[in-house]
């Protein structure tokens, strides 16, 4: 008897749903927003500040939020303690990196720390940064460098307030730059700083989870440069270029330092002078942790900087229990410096209220999940991309009592409130290895500032008050918006020490 074309279809069909069946996840994928055929989330995606639209769907959907776009599973956390269950507990499956094909491909970044694969180099690049300032006593070698850069960034607010900005950002190169390279900077202009800003502008831009959309379609990288739309290839090579002058400038500096016997301590000349074969594997891997450390520490310690300028505008009161603090253990006399840490209380939780209130990294660096997980009855398939919330987790009113108010106080008495150091850094095996310098870099900053300015609201011509508002920038590094403000030294005494031979 001969099979009719309804009796294959129905086998066919019928193979299907047994295929469907038996391959079917041992647990439903956590809930998100309906996907459409094909294109499934592409137009739930956000294209700028997306932890934002993450927040809205962590409140519809819960705190595990499923998407996927052609293909890319997605997984966006919106809670800190299903962060740490799965990123730290779990770290040996979720400490690898996506590809991310605009900004670790096509740029280069793929060779930073930041977006390195899980392995051996992965491993020698964080040997390397813990070796140099991964502990208190290791970076305490450098307290001499942030103390003396400080007072210098202090006197040039002092002497020119309206260029706040750009004096954060000087800074900022000028102490990481100490610290991976020996280099001191140009008083102005310097070009490894301008390299370094412009590059990690480049890298926040070119990683944003909405920022291109090869990174979320991957065969688009294919599409010839002179297609429609295929203008991404044309940036992306302009793009690379800056990345890698970023990286072999200093680099050429220290090898030419060491052989005319001048270089300064630092990162890169430790590992250049070190008795080990320099293979042209091992000199890349020195080359290019020093690249990543000045450059991810340099722009995300502007943005902590910036926001603790904006803070005491916006708040005040902060500013003057602070100041009373520091007025009471180090006086008017002298700077405060790192040995004063212990005795100021109030300032270190200024320092922790700075990093929560503003997040540098408002949804961190994805992860990726290098094999199928269950977690609290979701199935997680192997290759999902894990997007932390992070500016989320700092915000959540379930872990931080009115999270938009700048309060340092939460994180002193009884019962102080967790920690947001465990969070703003990352998770698990990823955690940002020069946490240990970010930290300190805030702190010496805000101790300074604080001890010998008063950060106030301005007056406009007419003398008006001008009001400040934050708002902050899209990007995997995000910044708050220019803003303007008063900054005075606290009194004569004071003036005459910024002004001192000490600085």
């Amino acid at each position: 008897m001969a099979i009719s074309y309804l009796d294959a279809a129905l086998a066919v069909f019928g193979l299907y749903v047994l295929k469907k069946w038996l391959t079917r996840p041992a647990a439903p994928l956590p809930p998100g927003p309906r996907a459409y055929p094909l294109i499934e989330n592409l137009l739930d995606m956000p294209s700028s500040q997306e932890w934002l639209t993450f927040t809205k769907w962590g409140e519809k959907y819960g705190d595990m939020v499923s998407v996927s776009v052609f293909g890319q599973r997605m997984l966006i956390l919106n809670s800190s303690k299903v962060a740490f269950e799965m990123l730290d507990k779990k770290s040996s499956i979720y400490s690898d990196r996506p590809v991310m094909h605009m900004g670790g491909e096509l740029c280069g970044w793929k060779d930073t720390l930041a977006l390195v694969p899980y392995g051996e180099r992965f491993r020698n690049y964080r040997k390397y940064f813990h070796q140099t300032i991964g502990s208190g006593s290791a970076m305490s070698a450098f307290y001499p460098v942030e103390e003396e850069e400080t007072r210098g960034f202090v006197r040039r607010v002092l002497e020119c307030p309206e260029g706040l900005a750009e004096h954060v950002r000087r800074t900022a190169g000028a102490i990481i730059l100490r610290i991976s390279h020996g280099y001191h900077i140009k008083e102005h202009d310097d070009p490894f700083v301008q390299l370094a800003d412009l590059a990690t502008e480049q890298f926040s831009l070119s990683t944003a989870p909405g920022g291109f959309l090869v990174n979320i379609i991957p065969a688009l990288r294919h599409v010839p440069e002179w297609f429609p739309g295929a203008g991404f290839h044309s940036i992306a090579k302009s793009w690379k270029k800056t990345l890698h002058e970023m990286a072999d400038g200093p680099h050429k500096y220290v090898k030419q330092q060491l052989a005319s016997g001048t270089a300064e301590p630092s990162l890169t000349s430790r590992l250049l002078s070190e008795n080990v074969e320099l293979t042209s594997e091992r000199e890349h891997e020195i080359k290019w942790s020093a690249a990543s450390m000045y450059s991810g520490g340099a722009d995300t310690t502007v943005s902590s900087i910036y926001s603790f300028f904006l803070a005491m505008v916006l708040f005040p009161e902060t500013m003057t229990k602070a100041q009373s603090e520091l007025d009471s253990v180090v006086g008017d006399e002298r700077w405060p410096c790192f040995d004063d840490r212990a005795r100021l209380p109030y300032t270190n939780a200024l320092v922790m209220e700075v990093l929560r209130w503003h997040a540098v990294t408002p949804t961190g660096v994805p992860h990726t999940v290098i094999e199928d997980d269950i977690h609290d009855g979701y199935f997680i398939p192997k290759g999902t991309m894990v997007i932390t919330n992070i500016w989320k987790m700092l915000h959540d009113e379930r872990v931080y009592r009115d999270p938009f108010r700048f309060n340092p106080e939460r994180f002193l008495g009884a019962n102080p409130e967790p920690n947001p150091l465990d969070v703003c850094f990352g998770f698990g095996r990823r955690i940002c290895p020069g946490r240990v310098l970010a930290e300190a870099s805030v702190f010496i900053t805000c101790a300074m500032t604080l001890a010998t300015c008063d950060i106030r609201k301005c007056k406009d011509d007419k003398g008006a008050v001008v009001n400040v508002v934050y708002e902050q920038t899209t990007g995997t590094i995000s910044h708050p918006k220019q803003f303007k403000c008063s900054i005075t030294p606290r009194s004569a005494k004071v003036l005459d020490l910024v002004n001192s031979e000490e600085v």
